[in-house]
């Protein structure tokens, strides 16, 4: 079997929603890494980017958007989903002009999840596998 297609980096500092998240990517054959705050995920560069950001806006600390800003203070460019719970528009305002590609509400839907991987890189994930081995 072929190693994952993407390396996708899920920051949420509520621990049940990187869970839940990761094991939806790895069912697909996308590698996740997770990180509970802006912070630590920051911390994690030096090692190189993901292939994508999910990034939750409301955070103590440091928000998804000031990591956002940081990313790009830096000169990383990558894909960065948005994840929220709250319908603030002004953040997902923000957020969006500052280059998130989506903002996604919580609780998630799978497909639509799914499909805004695909649209990130022109390629979807693969089905998950029915039998490994």
């Amino acid at each position: 079997m072929a190693g994952p297609i993407l390396h996708i980096a899920i920051v949420d500092d509520d621990a049940s929603v990187r869970r839940a998240l990761a094991r939806l990517l790895v069912a697909f054959d996308i590698e996740a890494k997770t990180f509970a705050t802006g912070a630590e995920f920051l911390e994690s560069l030096s090692h190189g980017p993901p292939d994508c950001l999910m990034l939750d806006v409301h955070m103590p600390g440091m928000t998804g958007l000031e990591v956002q800003l940081s990313l790009a203070e830096s000169g990383i460019h990558l894909p960065v989903i948005i994840i929220t719970a709250h319908d603030e528009p002004k953040a997902i305002g923000q957020t969006l002009k500052a280059g998130a590609m989506a903002c996604l509400s919580k609780p998630l839907d799978e497909m639509v999840l799914l499909e805004t991987i695909h649209s990130a890189f022109g390629r979807g994930p693969r089905p998950p596998s029915q039998v490994r081995g």
